[in-house]
Parts: C-alpha cells; sequence; structure tokens
C-alpha cells in the first residue's frame, strides 16, 4: 500500500515544483468545527476538531497562459494539522498540493487540495475497536475552502476567513473505512514576501480555437483494497475503461464511455457470504465482474485537469453496493497523447477504491 502514496506524493507535489519565476508567499489558518456523520457507525466520533494548515504558494503574475485564463492563482503545497477531540478518532496530519483560484476582485478565494493523510489512531481491534473510520494509518487527505482575503493589510501582511471541508479516507485500501468528514471554521494571516504585487495584464486580445474533434480514450486504473469484512485481506482491483471526449474550449471537456470493473476483493466477499449466511441462498461462483456506463467531465488546467465522472452498472450479477457510482480525481498530461491520474471511486460517501491510471488519449 505504501508504493502508491508515494507514487501519489511525488505526482502531487510535482505542482509545487514547476520552474517559474513566480512570488513567494505563505497562509496560517486556525480552524475547529464539527465532524459530519454520514453513517450510524460515526456517531459517537462527533466532537469539535481543531487544527490549523500552513500553505506554501506560488503567486501567479501571468507568466504562463494558464495564469491569465484562471485570473491568477496560487499554487503550492500545503501541511495540515487537525485534532479531532476523540479518543479514538485522535489526530491527523496532511500533506499534499494545492490551488487557490480568486474571484470578486480577489477577495473571495476558493482552496482545492489534495494530499496524503496519516492517522495517529487507527482501527485496532483490541486497543481501539470503536474507530470504524480509519482502517489504516495512511490515507488520502482532501480539503476544500472558501474565504474572504484581504491581502496587505498592513505592509506585507494580510488577513482571510472562512469555510473549509476536510476529508480522511483510505479508500478501503483496508478495513473498516468510513472516513471521517469535518466541516470548519478557519481564520489567519498571510504574508508577501514580494514587493511585487502587480500582475501582467495582456490587453491584446488573441483568440484561439481550443476546441478538438472527439478523441478515444483508453484507461487502466488499478491498486487494491479490502472487503467490508474486516481483516478478509487485501485484493489487487482492475478497472478498464474506454471513452470518447469532446473538448469545447479553453477548460471544458465532456466524456462519454464504458467501464470494466474486476474488483478480486469482491469475488473473495462472495464466497465469503456464501458460507457465513446460507439463508441468503448466495452462489460462491456468482460473477463478481461489473460493467458500467458513465459520463464526465474534464476541467483542465496547465499540465493537470480535473475529473469527475458519474456512472450506472449495467451488469452486475452482485448487488451489494448501489446502482449508481461516482469517481473525482486528478491528471497529468506529459503530452496530447499520454497521461496519468490518481482518483477516488466510490457508492455516494462509501469509498471503494483509490486508483492510480495510466491512459492514452487518440
Amino acid at each position: 500500500m505504501r508504493k502508491y502514496y508515494f507514487v501519489f506524493l511525488l505526482f502531487s507535489l510535482a505542482v509545487f515544483g514547476q520552474e517559474n519565476n513566480d512570488t513567494n508567499a505563505i497562509e496560517v489558518s486556525l480552524f475547529r468545527g464539527n465532524v459530519i456523520p454520514h453513517t450510524i457507525d460515526l456517531y459517537h466520533l462527533q466532537g469539535h476538531p481543531n487544527g490549523m494548515m500552513v500553505s506554501l504558494l506560488k503567486q501567479t503574475h501571468g507568466k504562463e497562459e494558464w495564469h491569465k485564463a484562471y485570473n491568477y492563482p496560487d499554487y503550492g503545497m500545503y501541511l495540515q494539522y487537525q485534532n479531532y477531540n476523540n479518543d479514538f478518532l485522535g489526530k491527523c496530519f496532511g500533506l499534499g498540493a494545492l490551488y487557490n483560484f480568486y474571484f470578486l476582485n480577489r477577495h473571495l478565494q476558493l482552496k482545492v487540495s489534495q494530499g496524503i493523510g496519516y492517522a495517529t489512531n487507527p482501527y485496532d481491534k483490541v486497543e481501539n475497536s470503536k474507530n470504524r473510520a480509519f482502517g489504516s494509518t495512511l490515507m488520502a487527505n482532501t480539503n476544500i475552502g472558501l474565504s474572504y482575503k484581504k491581502e496587505h493589510l498592513i505592509d506585507n501582511l494580510g488577513v482571510q476567513a472562512g469555510f473549509l471541508f476536510t476529508h480522511f479516507s483510505n479508500g478501503r485500501t483496508k478495513t473498516p473505512n468510513s472516513g471521517i468528514n469535518t466541516f470548519l471554521v478557519n481564520v489567519g494571516l498571510n504574508y508577501d514576501f514580494s514587493n511585487n504585487n502587480k500582475r501582467s495584464i495582456d490587453t491584446t486580445l488573441v483568440k484561439k480555437d481550443y476546441s478538438e474533434p472527439i478523441k478515444y480514450n483508453f484507461v487502466l486504473r488499478s491498486g487494491y483494497n479490502e472487503s467490508a469484512i474486516i481483516g478478509s485481506g487485501q485484493y489487487p482491483f482492475y478497472h478498464a475503461s474506454f471513452f470518447i471526449d469532446k473538448r469545447f474550449n479553453r477548460k471544458s471537456a465532456l466524456q462519454f464511455g464504458t467501464e470494466l470493473f474486476l474488483t478480486n476483493s469482491i469475488k473473495d466477499y462472495i464466497r465469503y457470504m456464501s458460507i457465513a449466511y446460507p439463508e441468503m441462498n448466495l452462489d460462491a461462483n456468482t460473477d463478481y465482474k461489473r460493467v458500467g456506463l458513465f459520463v464526465g467531465y474534464e476541467l483542465f488546467i496547465n499540465k493537470i485537469s480535473l475529473e469527475g465522472q458519474v456512472g450506472y452498472y449495467i451488469y452486475r450479477p452482485f448487488k451489494d453496493d448501489l446502482v449508481v457510482y461516482d469517481r473525482i480525481g486528478f491528471k497529468y498530461h506529459f503530452n496530447s497523447k499520454i497521461y496519468t491520474g490518481f482518483s477516488v471511486k466510490t457508492h455516494m460517501f462509501y469509498a471503494e477504491a483509490l486508483e492510480f491510471g495510466i491512459g492514452v488519449r487518440l
């Protein structure tokens, strides 16, 4: 499991490591809020978490085309500490990559970040059997924030305040894994290390057509996960997709396709259920394979793009999960034809898999 998180960390930090002449800044925010229980086995884990997030930023000033296209965003990396103030949950730490997007004359900030998390107090059948949220120490971490930001309030020092949503989950690489969502209020300071806060405004109107003809995509995603039975073991999965996409403009493309799911933990789960619950009359040889149809949307930033998909199983002999599934993730495009990516496949709030993929676009 560790090798997948290591690859993901390198992938995330590639955002921060791009060569540029942009300026440096830092944000430090304190937050406090509430756990949002989304399953019945999380109600005893409620509390009032508090913590801190430190964001190390590169401020864009118009050197690259995508800076202007997205109203001069920030990008960089974050460090996060969250104390759940709950004996079962303990504390979590996060590390990863982020983007800050700006609206309303740069006073409204949208923060989107993705990274890896570390839990100090995961599930243990003897020492911590009531923690049904974290089945492992290593997890994925997602944060989405919306804040009012005022830069250069006093010289290079500014302030920000707003709301933050955080999520920690291992994507069912190990059971149990309900994951934890929190809604927080945050307040903090920001500091610009540069005296250059001017941005290069391009007054020349250059029209460029980003639309493309329909492209054909082949993607193989893999990893490993565990069934809902604690201690049943981790098994590899293989998710193969074929889809078409149509890029309409600088930022957007729509997708439509089909995919085959070969999830070996489900195969093992079927055998277990057929023996443990004979009253279900479940055949141990029930086909574990699934086939889905999906639609998706891709948001292009630079070499990185964000992707969201919603699918429906058209073939699913073993009817355990919901018939609708969804996926959210991001891609890194090596060139116009080859890309890699990291995504989370879920059934609403229930994660099924953390997927590492490689794709071809023709």
